[in-house]
């Protein structure tokens, strides 16, 4: 079991790669762009355009927006050009009724049809903090695991959260990555004189109907295996021991060791293309905190327990 899962939620990107079913957490990856950067785009661009959408409503629209009409373009100035020449062919319309009033509306919904999810592909037109496209994020992934994983984790990148499901997105991402990879070996062929050719790298992003609840199916599928109840504790354990009960068995010490590398990994990319906002990090460092304090307040009161027997 061998791949790279590219997870988009509402607040964060994360790009995993697994091999042979084990995480390789030195070369996971996090990007600042996610489902809800896309939404705040589409009401920005809506906005900006003049739409008469109640702004007490706009995110929420935005986001229904974002839903039910947006999807992923192959060229963005070619699809300029189609809006532009055939308006009436692409532009939607959107109708509601002002929460206050009552009063229907209607607006406009343009180039933010395909301009949002732009945003994982081309992300300077949104936040000029971060210009690193998705593609590239990934195959930076790929690049620093273990070079005999390399050509599997590129033959199986796999989709998870709401925000790949937009129209074609799968295929934009498989073209955009392919071609990085393919542009790196051409340039590896001309620094050899082209006496050594060297083998194309196969590049396959799935795409299944199910990749929107992909996390919690996988939760669910975890939880219908035996070996599953064989690494849990009961309610009744979780009452009586407390919360170090987490860090007795290999299930729950592994996610609280996947915290704290990923604490310090984010500290040492502070100054890289793949550091989180210092906000994230600040936030991260206050629950790393939380979670050393718990453990030293735990010790103290064995140590005292211990006294006192």
């Amino acid at each position: 079991m061998t791949g790279v899962v590219v997870d988009i939620g509402d607040g964060a990107t994360h790009v995993v790669p697994v091999a042979e079913g084990y995480v390789i957490g030195s070369s996971i990856k996090s990007i600042p762009v996610s489902g809800k950067d896309v939404t705040l785009f589409v009401q920005q661009l809506m906005k900006e355009r003049g739409e008469h959408v109640p702004a007490e409503d706009s995110f929420e629209i935005a986001r229904k927006v974002k839903e039910m009409h947006c999807y992923t373009c192959s060229d963005i100035v070619k699809e300029f050009n189609k809006h532009d020449k055939e308006p009436g062919k692409y532009i939607k319309h959107w109708r509601g009724t002002k929460p206050k009033t009552g009063a229907p509306y209607s607006c406009d919904v343009g180039y933010e049809r395909f301009l949002g999810p732009e945003v994982f592909f081309s992300p300077e037109i949104y936040n000029s903090d971060f210009t690193n496209p998705l593609p590239e994020v990934i195959d930076k992934c790929i690049q620093s695991a273990p070079i005999d994983t390399r050509r599997a984790l590129y033959k199986n990148i796999v989709l998870s959260g709401g925000s790949t499901m937009f129209k074609d997105f799968h295929r934009r991402l498989q073209r955009d990555l392919k071609k990085i990879v393919d542009d790196r070996i051409l340039a590896s062929d001309a620094r050899l004189g082209g006496n050594v050719k060297a083998q194309p790298v196969e590049v396959n992003v799935v795409s299944n109907p199910i990749q929107r609840y992909a996390v919690w199916f996988g939760g669910s599928v975890l939880a219908s295996t035996p070996e599953f109840f064989a690494a849990c504790h009961t309610k009744a354990e979780y009452e009586e021991y407390g919360a170090s009960i987490c860090r007795t068995n290999p299930f729950s010490l592994g996610i609280y060791q996947f915290i704290l590398v990923r604490g310090q990994d984010n500290k040492l990319q502070t100054n890289s293309v793949y550091s989180r906002s210092e906000a994230s990090l600040l936030a991260e460092d206050e629950m790393l905190q939380k979670i050393h304090l718990a453990m030293v307040l735990e010790e103290i009161a064995k140590n005292e327990e211990a006294a006192y027997r």
